[in-house]
């Protein structure tokens, strides 16, 4: 059974009733987990709903997930009077606040998490010691995007964060258990689809102030036969920065090409880091893929877990 304990600003601690229904999505980073949760209301929550900014929702004593409190409803109608509660993962700090312009000469991570992360009460797991020469955050970045750009760059990877809502300065994928679905799993439905829209087989960057341009070329999708071509213009830049901005690019376009979509009737089946070891005769399909989203909810229906399969 899943339960939810709000936080109020002032400290105090007030568990929901009964849940009626309760939908959590996890992607472990951008777009940011979220909840939502309905149940009878009380008239003990006249004095909490308001006031709560904090959420965790347990499952059998286990964290599920715990973030920010974005809204409540109260409503009536034929099922009574009910409240509903929505929130997002720890996540949702560093998205809505933004960073001041600034530029590090020799950035470390240490560094960066204090100018960016610290301020928010964010616990921290810095599994990898990251630095770099001569990285900028422009103004009205996220205090996310500041801190993913750096780590991105000079790491190579994307920060994460626990359902516990703990910061880890390391790769998600690849970080959790193994999930095997086959013939005789209890799948309710799957979907796959490879969708070459929008993929870069090539990006060219200009930098006019210095006359030189630089090509990156994605070749696996150039050797399948694909054929998209970007220009980018920037201005005074260094080879490191040219040869980041183009396979970042292409790197980013190639995210969503392919992507399976599983179901099964049970909630929290598997969550963002884990891989999916596919064995499917019936559909040909077979195969180890990451899991880069999981929605588990519970409702009329009885609960479920909805993944979304894809390569990272």
């Amino acid at each position: 059974m899943l339960n939810i304990q709000l936080e109020t600003y002032d400290g105090a601690v007030y568990e929901l009733p009964i849940l009626l229904r309760w939908d959590l999505e996890f992607t472990g980073s951008v777009p940011c987990d979220s909840l939502s949760a309905v149940c009878i209301y009380d008239k003990g929550m006249a004095g909490v709903l308001p006031k709560a900014t904090r959420f965790t929702a347990f499952q059998d004593g286990a964290v599920m997930l715990r973030g920010v409190v974005d809204a409540y409803e109260i409503s009536l109608s034929q099922q009574g009077l009910l409240a509903a509660v929505e929130g997002r993962g720890m996540a949702a700090l560093l998205l809505d606040n933004e960073s001041e312009a600034i530029t590090y000469e020799r950035a470390l991570l240490s560094e960066v998490l204090g100018s960016h992360v610290s301020p928010y009460g964010i616990p921290v797991d810095a599994r990898r010691d990251v630095s770099g020469d001569s990285y900028s955050v422009t103004s009205g970045s996220s205090q996310w995007r500041a801190l993913q750009g750096f780590t991105r760059r000079f790491g190579g990877f994307d920060p994460y964060f626990t359902r516990e809502g703990v910061l880890v300065t390391a790769p998600l994928w690849g970080s959790g258990k193994l999930l095997r679905i086959g013939d005789d799993s209890p799948l309710l439905s799957l979907r796959k689809r490879e969708d070459r829209y929008g993929v870069i087989s090539e990006v060219l960057i200009q930098d006019k102030v210095q006359g030189v341009a630089h090509q990156v070329v994605n070749r696996a999708f150039t050797a399948a036969g694909g054929r998209r071509r970007h220009v980018l213009y920037m201005p005074r830049s260094t080879p490191d920065t040219r040869r980041y901005t183009g396979e970042y690019q292409i790197a980013q376009s190639a995210l969503e090409q392919l992507e399976i979509e599983a179901e099964l009737p049970f909630p929290f089946a598997a969550f963002p880091g884990d891989r999916v070891s596919l064995e499917l005769r019936r559909l040909n399909l077979s195969g180890q893929y990451e899991v880069v989203r999981a929605r588990s909810r519970m409702d009329g229906d009885g609960g479920r877990t909805e993944l979304t399969l894809s390569v990272r």
